[in-house]
């Protein structure tokens, strides 16, 4: 049986309610704040439709609307909630909506106008699904970790990657040292229609001038001293497939004629040789330079950034990005155990604080150094502040740490922080009783499915905790 709750004074709107959904829900019935709390915690409803009054009560009489709706997720975190007010409170109704609420209706109440809420609900929730399913489906199943994010900027350029990686388009990131170009080169390359070739990867600033362009159009026996037999360049070795050209504004202006060659005529020479080379190799170019500004100052060639710029990505660095810090040192301390099965699974909540303080000049790079090597030094079950370095806990100024926090109304933030608790709690739980979900039940005071859940709504597996 399913079940519906209509939380107001009004009995003619519950009997309403009731009559649209007679036979296929079973609709309870409460007219106080006090007693709707009460129901929803023993039971779990397919919809909830409460007075805006009521709702105001819930949160504690101050007129948050988030904050009464946090109330109700903190029990059934899915919960479809539906506010009914009277037409002359319709904005509050809105406000409802804009911190969480499934949608409104306005009193007096209207069967069929009840059933269409509900079902255009339902339809949307479906809809979401199928879009979910379907992105899932896209991503490789090794990818799926990387990808999850709660910025909406990284959201984006996820999005960005999976519009771009089937086809044949030269792709250019752009971003700080540090956050993670080479990683989402590997992406586009292992998502698109080349993933069964070569993936060849080249740092352009790592290679002396002199040998660049050995290095990535070969040469001839002879071509200068040392070349004692021929050898083939990387575009020769990645044809078919994908090269990445890491720091691409570090290469000479030889070398950029010869790659803009590669673009315009699919064709190079080797170095001292004569004959033309065809190459079917698909160009991923990454710079933490602003390429735009070296061709004003004549240091690049404006022609080859315009081939190169045919589908830029811009990747924010850490410090925008600091809701995703938890789950990247996660998926850092999850690669570790894996290797060298220490038991370390969390970290404590002042080192946590400290990273969502902390600028991060060197980005998601120095979070792993510094996970990495707290790791190592740690001898306890969970990465204490003795394990990382004393500046890591300066007092950094608080406006360069959280941009996008401060956008975010209060029951988000809340709602994160919720989410954020709940999640180290069962994290520590698990690891004390070493993944064993019957006695992190007890442990916690929960049912085992409880705890099933929380689970997969974290990714959290088990076997992590063995």
């Amino acid at each position: 049986m399913k079940y519906i709750l209509a939380a107001t004074e009004d009995r003619a709107a519950a009997e309403i309610i009731r009559t649209a959904f007679r036979r296929s829900f079973q609709v309870d019935a409460v007219s106080t704040a006090g007693e709707c709390l009460d129901v929803f915690r023993k039971r779990r409803y397919e919809f909830t439709f409460i007075d805006l009054d009521l709702l105001g009560e819930a949160g504690g009489g101050k007129g948050d609307s988030g904050e009464a709706l946090q109330g109700f997720w903190q029990v059934f975190p899915s919960a479809e909630i539906i506010v009914m007010t009277r037409p002359e409170r319709i904005r509050e109704a809105v406000e409802a909506v804009k911190a969480g609420a499934a949608n409104y209706i306005t009193y007096p109440l209207n069967v069929d106008e009840v059933r269409y809420v509900t079902e255009s609900i339902h339809e949307n929730i479906r809809a979401q699904s199928e879009l979910d399913y379907l992105r899932d489906r896209f991503w490789q199943s090794d990818s799926l970790e990387v990808v999850q994010t709660r910025n909406p900027a990284m959201r984006a350029v996820f999005q960005q990657v999976r519009l771009v990686a089937p086809t044949k388009s030269t792709v250019l990131l752009a971003g700080e040292t540090g956050t993670g170009k080479g990683i989402m080169a590997k992406l586009i390359h292992r998502h698109s229609n080349r993933r069964g070739m070569q993936f060849i990867g080249v740092h352009c600033g790592a290679i002396p001038d002199t040998l660049l362009e050995s290095e990535l159009f070969g040469h001839e026996k002879g071509a200068f001293t040392g070349a004692v037999r021929r050898k083939l360049g990387k575009f020769e070795l990645a044809h078919q497939g994908t090269i990445f050209l890491d720091e691409i504004g570090t290469i000479t202006p030889a070398a950029q004629i010869k790659l803009l060659q590669v673009l315009q005529d699919r064709t190079f020479q080797r170095v001292g040789g004569e004959a033309l080379i065809e190459t079917d190799v698909r160009i991923i170019a990454a710079s933490n330079a602003d390429l735009g500004k070296m061709v004003e100052t004549g240091l690049f060639r404006n022609d080859l950034y315009y081939r190169l710029n045919v589908f830029p990505i811009a990747l924010p660095p850490l410090r925008e990005r600091s809701e995703d810090i938890p789950q990247l040192t996660e998926i850092f301390l999850r690669q570790m155990n894996r290797f060298n099965h220490r038991g370390i699974h969390y970290v404590h909540p002042q080192v946590m604080e400290a990273f969502q303080r902390y600028p991060w000049p060197g980005n998601i790079r120095e979070l792993e150094n510094l996970v990495e090597r707290a790791f190592i030094l740690e001898t306890s079950t969970i990465l204490t502040p003795a394990s990382f370095p004393a500046e890591l806990f300066t007092d950094w100024p608080s406006a360069e740490l959280k941009p996008a926090g401060a956008k975010l109304k209060l029951a988000e933030v809340r709602g994160r922080a919720v989410e954020e608790a709940e999640k180290n709690y069962l994290q520590e739980v698990l690891a004390r009783n070493g993944g064993r979900i019957n006695r992190t039940a007890e442990t916690a005071g929960v049912t085992v499915r409880r705890i099933n859940k929380l689970m997969h709504k974290y990714g959290i597996r088990k076997e992590a905790f063995r």
